[in-house]
């Protein structure tokens, strides 16, 4: 059975179907000896497909891991500003891993990693609703959540309805389903309680739990069964 380029080599774990139209895109694709310039493309287990000099083979069988980020570290594979990345921190084992989302430089907590291109894309599309769980410090006044959690338009963005449950004058717990970059913070600042600190405890069915900070655990597979079932 043929397959679209772009979704062969994501289900070979070498890239999401959006980085792997990328690669397409700039010319590191080369199917049977010819290079491709166009997503366009159908292949099957038959061919021969290579990116960038590296053959593509059958993908080994999806991993899933949580990795307790530290405070301070980007999630990315290089920053062109000389910060310390996640993939500083990771076991050399870890480090061909995808990251599953992002948490800001700043932010701490639970953190997905996958060996799947193609899960990590699916985890964290907006229509698979899939909450994240986090604990935040703020100050300020909190006489206006209630705002955040009907919805609300900051600078042009639309946020949807977040979850927030009082823990104290100082802390909360919020609850997301959109992942939009930066959306805890900056919803919450526009409702009047900026965040001081903040740290993801869950992402749909996995939690933190006890992984000490820089540390990563393997998800057990009757786990990801579950997830993968649930697109």
């Amino acid at each position: 059975m043929k397959t679209r380029i772009a979704k062969f080599i994501a289900d070979s774990g070498i890239a999401s179907r959006r980085a792997a139209e990328d690669l397409i895109a700039r010319g590191m694709v080369k199917v049977n000896g010819t290079k491709i310039d166009t997503p366009v493309f159908f292949v099957d287990e038959n061919d021969v497909v290579v990116v960038n000099g590296k053959k593509v083979t059958k993908k080994s069988d999806t991993k899933l891991y949580a990795f307790h980020k530290p405070i301070n570290t980007v999630t990315t594979r290089t920053d062109p500003n000389g910060r310390q990345t996640i993939y500083d921190v990771l076991p050399a084992e870890y480090k061909n891993l995808k990251y599953i989302g992002r948490l800001d430089y700043k932010t701490t907590g639970l953190l997905l990693m996958t060996n799947d291109g193609e899960l990590a894309r699916k985890m964290t599309l907006p229509s698979s609703h899939i909450p994240r769980t986090y604990i935040a410090t703020v100050y300020g006044d909190l006489s206006n959540l209630d705002i955040a959690r009907r919805g609300i338009t900051v600078r042009g963005i639309k946020y949807a309805p977040m979850k927030i449950d009082v823990i104290d004058d100082k802390h909360l717990r919020v609850e997301i389903v959109e992942g939009k970059k930066n959306e805890v913070r900056i919803v919450l600042a526009a409702v009047g309680a900026p965040v001081k600190k903040l740290h993801r405890i869950s992402f749909g069915k996995i939690d933190l739990g006890n992984i000490p900070v820089g540390k990563i655990r393997e998800i057990n597979q009757k786990t990801i069964d579950l997830i993968l079932k649930s697109f």
